[in-house]
C-alpha cells in the first residue's frame, strides 16, 4: 500500500498549524468529542425509545459496529495525517464532488453538536438555579427560549471560540481536565447509586418487541458514538516526536471507553429508581440517582460530571468543525479566505471564528433543537464513515483490511438506511428532511459557487 505524508506549509514558507498534541490528546479528543451530557439530558428519550435491555444492547451493537470503522480511521489517519480528513482520504480515489460532499457531510455531524451543546448548558444552569428559567423572550415549536439561557449558552460559546483562537495546547489541556474529571466523578455517582438501587427496578426490559426497541436506540448511535474519528481533523498538530500508530490507539481506546460508558449509565439510571415513572421529569438521570440514595449531594456530582463533559464535548466538535473547515477551504473547496492561520498563534483562527459565530446564530432556535438533530447528526456521521471506509477498500491490497472496510462500509449503509427508509420505526420526519435538504443544497450552493470562480480564473 502507497501512502503519502504531507502537513500543508511544512515546507513553503507558509505558516503551519501548532504541532503540540500527544497520545493522551488524542484521546480525550476522540473520547471527549463522543461523549457529551445525552445521558443526562435525554436519557428519557433513550429508555422510552428501548427499555433497559434495548437502550444496552442498542448502544453495545451499535458501538461495537462501529470497531470496523474505527480501524479504516485509524489506519488512514496513520497514513494520511491530514486535518481534512474524509475529504483527503477519498481525494485519493474518487473524483472532486464525492470529496466535497464527504467532507460536507462530516462538517455538518460536527458542527451540529455545538449548538446542541450550547443549548444543554442553558438547560443544566436552570435546573441549578431555576431563576434561570424566566425572563422567556419566544418560542420555537412551542418551547420557551429563555434569555438567560441564551446569555449562557452564548457565553460558553463565546469562551471556546477564545480557547481555540489562541492555540491548540490551550485547547488540549482544557479537554484534558474536563475529560477526566468527567470520568472520575462518573465513578463516584455511579458507585454510590448502584448501591442503594434494586433490580426491581429495571422492568419493563423493553419498550417495544426486542428487535425494534433495539434498532431505536441503534440509530442513534452514530450520533452520540461521532468523535472517536476527529483524531484525523488534528492530525497535523502531533508532536514531532509522536509516533502514528498512537493515533490508532486512541481512537481504539474512544470507541470501546465510550461503548462502556453509555452501557454503565443506561443500567445504572435504571437500577437506581424505577425509570418508567421518571421518564417525564427533567434530567431524570438525577433525579433516578437522587431517589435511590436520599441525597442532594448526589446531584450536585451528576451536574457537575454533566457539565464537564459538556465542556469537552462541545470544545472537540468545536476543534474537530473547524480544523476541517479550514481543511476544506484550504483545498480550495470553500472560499480561501477561511484557510487563514493565525500567525503567532497558529490556529485556523478564520475558521475558529466562522464556527464560533454560526453556534451562537443556531442555538437561538432553543431546546426545540436537542432531540431532532440526534437524528440527522446520526445520518451525516453515517454517511461521512461510509465515505472514509470506501476509499480505504479502494485504497487497501489486504484481503483483510479490504474484508474490514467493506463491513464498516456495510455498516454505514445501514446506519443510513434504517433513518432515511420510509416504513421503518424511528425513520426521518418531514422535519428532519427539511433540515437535511437545507444543508445538502447550501453545500451544492457553495461547490457550485467555487467551480464558478476556478473557471473564471
Amino acid at each position: 500500500m502507497i501512502y503519502e505524508f504531507h502537513l500543508y506549509g511544512s515546507d513553503n514558507g507558509v505558516t503551519t498549524l501548532a504541532r503540540k498534541l500527544r497520545v493522551v490528546d488524542y484521546f480525550t479528543l476522540g473520547w471527549g468529542t463522543m461523549v457529551g451530557v445525552g445521558w443526562l439530558v435525554v436519557m428519557d428519550d433513550w429508555l422510552l425509545r428501548g427499555g433497559v435491555l434495548g437502550g444496552i444492547l442498542g448502544f453495545a451493537i451499535g458501538g461495537a459496529l462501529l470497531l470496523p470503522i474505527g480501524f479504516v480511521y485509524g489506519r488512514l489517519v496513520m497514513a494520511m495525517p491530514d486535518a481534512a480528513g474524509e475529504v483527503a482520504y477519498t481525494a485519493k480515489v474518487f473524483p472532486r464532488a464525492i470529496s466535497f460532499a464527504a467532507g460536507w457531510m462530516m462538517l455538518l455531524a460536527y458542527f451540529i453538536v455545538c449548538p446542541w451543546e450550547a443549548v444543554a448548558v442553558g438547560r443544566i444552569a436552570g435546573y441549578i438555579f431555576p431563576a434561570l428559567d424566566s425572563v422567556q423572550i419566544y418560542q420555537v415549536a412551542g418551547r420557551p427560549v429563555y434569555l438567560p439561557h441564551l446569555i449562557v449558552g452564548l457565553s460558553l460559546t463565546a469562551l471556546l471560540t477564545v480557547l481555540n483562537y489562541r492555540g491548540i495546547r490551550l485547547s488540549a489541556t482544557f479537554q484534558n481536565w474536563t475529560t477526566f474529571g468527567t470520568l472520575a466523578l462518573f465513578v463516584i455517582f455511579v458507585a454510590f447509586g448502584v448501591a442503594k438501587g434494586s433490580s426491581v427496578n429495571l422492568p419493563p426490559l423493553y419498550t417495544h418487541t426486542g428487535f425494534v426497541s433495539v434498532l431505536l436506540v441503534i440509530q442513534i448511535v452514530p450520533y452520540f458514538m461521532t468523535g472517536f474519528e476527529s483524531v484525523g481533523k488534528a492530525a497535523e498538530e502531533a508532536n514531532p516526536e509522536f509516533k502514528s500508530h498512537g493515533f490508532f490507539q486512541a481512537i481504539a481506546m474512544a470507541i470501546v471507553v465510550g461503548i462502556l460508558f453509555y452501557t454503565i449509565v443506561i443500567a445504572a439510571v435504571a437500577y437506581a429508581a424505577p425509570w418508567r415513572r421518571l421518564t417525564s421529569v427533567k434530567f431524570m438521570t438525577a433525579v433516578a440517582f437522587e431517589r435511590a440514595t436520599g441525597s442532594r449531594w448526589i446531584v450536585s456530582a451528576i451536574l457537575a460530571c454533566a457539565l464537564l463533559s459538556l465542556f469537552k464535548v462541545f470544545n472537540g466538535n468545536f476543534v474537530a468543525a473547524s480544523r476541517l473547515l479550514f481543511a476544506m477551504a484550504r483545498r480550495g473547496l470553500l472560499e480561501k479566505g477561511i484557510a487563514t492561520v493565525h500567525e503567532r498563534n497558529q490556529t485556523p483562527s478564520i475558521s475558529v471564528i466562522c464556527v464560533g459565530v454560526t453556534t451562537g446564530i443556531c442555538m437561538l432556535l432553543g431546546d426545540a433543537i436537542l432531540v431532532p438533530i440526534t437524528e440527522v447528526g446520526s445520518v451525516a456521521s453515517a454517511l461521512g464513515w461510509l465515505a472514509a471506509c470506501a476509499a480505504y477498500y479502494r485504497i487497501a491490497q489486504a484481503s483483510m483490511q479490504r474484508l474490514l472496510a467493506a463491513t464498516g462500509a456495510v455498516v454505514a449503509v445501514a446506519m443510513v438506511l434504517i433513518k432515511v427508509v420510509p416504513g421503518i420505526p424511528g425513520n426521518f420526519s418531514a422535519y428532519h428532511w427539511i433540515a437535511m435538504a437545507a444543508w445538502i443544497l447550501l453545500g451544492v450552493v457553495m461547490a457550485s459557487r467555487k467551480s464558478a470562480i476556478r473557471n473564471l480564473n
